[in-house]
């Protein structure tokens, strides 16, 4: 399912802008069962928020694994304590944190250590600005951001459809759209990775949201 982040201010809240009707009638055309789905589930509401520091949404994002939004939040609420907020949370004031006074704000020792990666790609080059991410498509992006310890190809997915507003995102390992794929499609099993990739490229380049209404499918109650 998508990443379990904090709630961003309700005035940074919007949905995509390349999502038009147009859109909509040339995925229901590839596929009609994807169409089918589409008018089950109705509009399109992926929320998007504004990447405003590639460090900082991949710091956020390693502090969030495997935690409840909740406990995640303080988590990181006391490292920005720590380290500064907004623009003064930088790589460089991270480095000058003592490691024992981060482990104090909750961090893991694996948190811990992904974090100081993050700070020192970030520093040396590794971690791009803002300005070069927006110029880098996708694969240049994943390529870059899982080179850092403890971010994945996911953790990278949802930093581009729900911060970077990418429009062509396929997440194959997400648990939640290979369910929906399962359910909108009739199929006895999940499928495999490889499988929903391969019939994903009918969705291209929408497929962002077409992976939005498999996540939906997966919550939505069996027909009778």
């Amino acid at each position: 399912m998508a990443p379990p982040m904090p709630r961003p201010p309700p005035d940074e809240i919007r949905y995509p802008s390349y999502y038009t009707p147009a859109v909509r009638r040339s995925l229901a055309r590839a596929d009609p069962t994807m169409g089918a789905l589409m008018k089950r589930v109705g509009a399109f509401k992926l929320q998007v928020r504004p990447l405003h520091s590639p460090f900082g949404a991949l710091a956020e994002s390693i502090v969030y694994q495997q935690l409840h939004g909740k406990a995640a939040a303080t988590i990181f609420g006391r490292v920005c304590e720590r380290v500064g907020s907004g623009k003064k949370f930088t790589p460089e004031a991270l480095l000058a944190v003592p490691e024992t006074s981060l482990r104090e704000a909750g961090l893991s020792a694996n948190k811990l250590a992904a974090l100081l990666d993050l700070a020192r790609k970030t520093h040396e080059g590794t971690v791009p600005t803002l300005a070069k991410v927006r110029r880098m498509d996708d694969a240049e992006l994943i390529e870059h951001f899982t080179q850092v310890r403890g971010i994945g190809q996911w953790t990278v997915e949802m930093l581009l459809m729900f911060q970077l507003e990418r429009p062509d995102v396929l997440p194959v390992d997400d648990f939640g759209v290979r369910k929906g794929f399962m359910k909108a499609y009739g199929l006895p099993e999940m499928p495999k990775p490889k499988a929903l990739l391969a019939y994903g490229e009918r969705w291209r380049p929408w497929r962002s949201v077409a992976s939005w209404y498999l996540w939906r499918a997966s919550e939505l109650p069996a027909e009778g």
